[in-house]
């Protein structure tokens, strides 16, 4: 239950639903609804709005945008629904949707109602207990590997996802697409990136053969058992999921890979990589190759675009608020973090 879960809070002021329509309407399309109706919200995670839904004994999890305007093609509900209503069988460590609603009517967007998975989060630092643990840091680093090449190597066809994205030209649409994010997202003194633009359209590679693409992989989307948590329980938030080149989601957990002797500029936003005992990039790289057989010659392009489109992100969330749509002060000095983040993907091309 969620009394003692230390990422469930009470509703932010600014994020509370209409529970006057929200709860008839959850009763009405759910399928188990017994029970006195609570909601209350998860306080982690940066863009999408989630929140835990009970009746009873019996808890989903509901998911919705962030406030504001939304760029195109972002936080798609409907694209995580049609993935997470079917790929739940093949992939287990994905939740399964149980409804879609696009009646903005009910909660001012599109929304989707899940699964409840339960497990810790890890976000910044690993837990006092672990973080001089290296056997632990490098079984955890192990099972974000392998769990990567885990999708990798689910069939989209035979997890009916078949017609899920258009592979064709993925690499380029996803180029094209971030660099007009981030020039659509800049704030005043947010950095110039035509530079590391160009170097990226000058060396774009050939992808390799299409698999599901998660498009958000990082440690702090996936849940982790709290008796050994190097042991992943879920896979969350795939509202970016789509066909495509295998290769992105490996260059954007390696853009958050900070090693032990890199500059602070690289921990922005990243995974406590750095602690002792954890693989290198190198390491992952390799470990990756062995688990998946892919081509991972081209890995520092794929690792120098993530980085550009992860400032891509960060920009989108600052402008959001820059623009008084969110009063999260969280997100106050992603200004900065975005500009040494674009200095870090230059570092990286040479």
């Amino acid at each position: 239950m969620n009394g003692n879960d230390p990422e469930v809070i009470d509703v932010r002021p600014e994020e509370r639903l209409d529970v006057a329509r929200l709860e008839p309407y959850l009763r009405d399309h759910l399928p188990e609804t017994t029970g006195d109706f609570s909601l209350r919200q998860f306080g982690g995670g940066h863009a999408n709005l989630t929140y835990l839904v009970a009746f009873g004994a019996r808890e989903y999890v509901l998911r919705r945008p962030p406030l504001g305007p939304v760029p195109k093609h972002a936080h798609d509900m409907r694209r995580e629904h049609a993935v997470l209503s079917k790929l739940y069988a093949a992939f287990p460590l994905a939740p399964r949707s149980y409804h879609l609603c696009t009646d903005h009517a009910i909660v001012g967007s599109d929304f989707v109602v899940e699964e409840r998975k339960t497990g810790i989060a890890i976000r910044r630092d690993l837990p006092d207990r672990y973080r001089e643990d290296p056997a632990f840091a490098r079984r955890l680093g192990d099972a974000l590997i392998d769990t990567l090449a885990r999708l990798h190597r689910v069939d989209p066809t035979a997890a009916g996802l078949a017609e899920l994205g258009r592979p064709e030209g993925y690499v380029a649409r996803q180029l094209e697409g971030w660099t007009a994010r981030y020039e659509d997202a800049r704030t005043e003194g947010s950095a110039d990136a035509s530079a590391l633009v160009a170097w990226m359209r000058e060396r774009m590679p050939p992808s390799p053969a299409a698999t599901i693409v998660h498009n958000d992989y990082k440690l702090d989307n996936l849940l982790l058992d709290p008796l050994d948590p190097a042991r992943i329980t879920a896979v969350l938030d795939w509202d970016m999921c789509t066909l495509g080149d295998p290769l992105m989601d490996l260059g954007y957990m390696l853009a958050l890979w900070p090693e032990a002797g890199d500059p602070a500029a690289f921990r922005v936003g990243a995974m406590p990589t750095w602690r002792a005992g954890f693989p290198t990039r190198t390491e992952a790289i390799a470990r990756y190759a062995e688990r998946t057989g892919f081509d991972v010659t081209h890995a520092r392009w794929y690792h120098v675009f993530n980085v550009f489109r992860f400032a891509g992100i960060l920009q989108q969330i600052y402008k959001r608020y820059v623009l008084g749509q969110t009063h999260d002060e969280r997100f106050r000095d992603f200004g900065d973090a975005v500009n040494g983040l674009i200095a870090v993907a230059g570092r990286l091309t040479r």
